[in-house]
């Protein structure tokens, strides 16, 4: 058959495959969460999160010696505090357990990049993102707060925070904090587009994090809303944030790619607790192949456009890219 035009050439075999792919992945885009809980002596296994673990003070830095092992040099820290309050007051103390955590790792491992979650959900007694008056969450009252949260995490030498509040106003309020107490290095990737998401479940078990009543739709995203992460992105850009997110991955994919088009800042994406969790009991149940699963998923993410990916597959990923299943 005279065939001009025959795409087949290109998937001949493996080398050529991997000569002209257009999506590359790295392990130096890769984000391990990491549990830190202040009450825990050692590792505890987190029960709606298999594979994962909730450490201790005592024990932070095997879970950085684990990432380093595998190539993953990034973290994301969420702390579970001994008490909790109204006003999430741990949140900000200079001795918290995020603070804690950062100075350990930071002390044994200064080149490992360490991100710290910014909200109050984890320290809060009624498990909303911020300071409420009555059933709402004052949206201006809470960027003080948050503000607060910021400067200690850098203080204790966090490379960057990430607000995951969503509250309005909150990355300028941060970049404000930060560079009046002299901390201009210190980075800010936003939550841009984090949306009112069924997927959090297995997160907010582990994190202890589900709010006592309500909800969170009024102030995380509208699932239904695309043009709208634009405008949040849009906000935080101008606002001063280094690193736009969208949250979950999977289910915004559209999103991903339309704010990556959009937008000159580097974008990441964090395939949240419940994406894990679906995968993990998909292949308990042996339905799907778990490492083919998880190499697909994060390649979509980022043939969508993302730079950077949060993921509790981190370090397998980083395995898989090694031993060129993936990459």
């Amino acid at each position: 058959m005279d065939l001009t035009n025959r795409p087949r050439r290109l998937r001949r075999t493996d080398a050529i495959r991997r000569l002209s792919r257009e999506t590359r992945l790295s392990p130096e885009a890769l984000i391990y969460p990491i549990f830190v809980d202040e009450a825990l002596s050692g590792v505890r296994p987190i029960e709606s999160l298999p594979g994962q673990n909730h450490y201790g003070l005592d024990s932070v830095c095997q879970a950085v010696e684990e990432c380093l092992a595998h190539g993953v040099k990034h973290c994301i820290l969420f702390g579970l505090p001994a008490e909790k309050d109204a006003c999430g007051s741990s949140a900000w103390a200079e001795h918290g357990v995020i603070q804690e955590a950062v100075r350990t790792i930071k002390t044994k491992y200064p080149d490992f990049t360490v991100i710290t979650d910014v909200c109050m959900c984890e320290y809060t007694d009624h498990g909303h993102c911020g300071i409420l008056h009555g059933h709402e969450v004052d949206n201006d009252e809470t960027l003080a707060h948050l503000a607060r949260i910021a400067v200690s995490h850098a203080a204790a030498g966090a490379d960057m925070v990430a607000p995951s509040d969503m509250m309005d106003g909150h990355v300028a309020a941060l970049r404000r904090a930060l560079d009046a107490n002299g901390f201009q290095q210190t980075a800010i990737m936003a939550y841009s587009a984090k949306y009112a998401s069924a997927f959090y479940g297995p997160f907010r078990a582990a994190a202890g994090s589900a709010p006592s009543f309500g909800d969170r739709k009024g102030y995380q995203m509208d699932p239904h809303n695309r043009k709208e992460a634009m405008r949040e992105c849009r906000l935080d850009a101008e606002e001063g944030a280094d690193i736009l997110m969208v949250k979950p991955a999977l289910s915004y994919l559209d999103v991903i790619r339309e704010c990556s088009n959009a937008f000159d800042l580097p974008m990441c994406a964090y395939s949240v607790s419940g994406e894990y969790a679906m995968i993990k009991a998909a292949a308990a149940a042996g339905l799907v192949d778990e490492r083919r699963i998880m190499c697909e998923t994060a390649l979509s993410v980022f043939r969508a456009g993302a730079d950077m990916l949060i993921t509790y597959y981190a370090k397998e990923l980083a395995d898989a890219i090694r031993e060129k299943e993936i990459g």
